[in-house]
């Protein structure tokens, strides 16, 4: 497809993208709440018992009990206690580490945004504001321990074309077409299964335009905006990394 009429076009300065939530992170703390709910219910329930044993015995213990039943009862009684204690203090540790890990939870996020990337769905996203070619563009990825960007839903599709805002841009991603006989493959060395080319593309730029380089272009439909490019123009550009990864500077 020939690009002309936007390729020289600087991309407009990109926009915040608020991302979602980290479902790792989440299931764990999922996990410490529920661990923490139930532990308070063990809690009440022993608070009771204590409360009955307590008044059992001190009242049995006045009346009818020999003194060797009556010591049974406190040391119950001491045993609840102890229970008890053991709970109170497991609380308190769930309550400081669901704490500490909302805490990194937002240090991460605010590390993140500062060096410029995106958090979506436990990954990582960088979206550059220069230009550069295809190959380069995927070593600058690789300098910060990514790559250029794999698609591999719908899903994630639509999160990354709003990860600009309304922005006009141009960007590599991580597809190319490697021989006529294998087809279009991702930089992860996957297949290419799900699409979203633009109508008519992809074209091969004609007999004397090898465009075997994909790009994702901001204003076409947003499940039908790729297109194959030449791998020497330049564009800006879509690193990719899991999000356990340290940001490097």
């Amino acid at each position: 497809m020939e690009v002309s009429d936007y390729v020289n076009e600087s991309p407009r300065p990109k926009q915040k993208g608020s991302g979602d939530a980290n479902q790792t992170e989440r299931r764990l703390c999922q996990v410490l709440l529920l661990s923490f709910g139930l532990l308070c219910v063990i809690q009440a329930i022993l608070n009771v018992s204590l409360r009955l044993t307590l008044y059992s015995t001190h009242s049995d213990c006045n009346t009818t009990h020999l003194p060797g039943q009556c010591n049974r009862l406190q040391e119950r009684f001491n045993a609840l206690t102890r229970d008890t204690n053991l709970l109170e203090n497991r609380n308190t540790e769930l309550t400081n580490k669901i704490k500490d890990l909302e805490e990194e939870r937002d240090r991460l996020r605010t590390n993140l945004e500062t060096a410029g990337w995106w958090e979506i769905n436990s990954r990582c996203y960088f979206l550059s504001t220069e230009q550069k070619t295809w190959e380069d563009s995927r070593k600058y990825c690789k300098s910060k321990g990514a790559d250029l960007v794999v698609i591999s839903s719908e899903q994630e599709q639509r999160a990354l074309y709003r990860l600009d805002g309304d922005a006009y841009l141009l960007f590599w991603i991580g597809l190319y077409n490697t021989t006529e006989t294998t087809g279009w493959k991702w930089v992860d060395g996957s297949a290419l299964t799900k699409p979203f080319w633009q109508s008519g593309q992809p074209d091969g730029g004609g007999p004397n335009n090898m465009e075997d380089c994909v790009e994702m272009y901001h204003q076409n439909p947003v499940l039908a905006s790729w297109n194959d490019a030449p791998c020497g123009a330049k564009r800006g550009w879509l690193c990719e990394k899991d999000q356990a990864e340290k940001i490097r500077a």
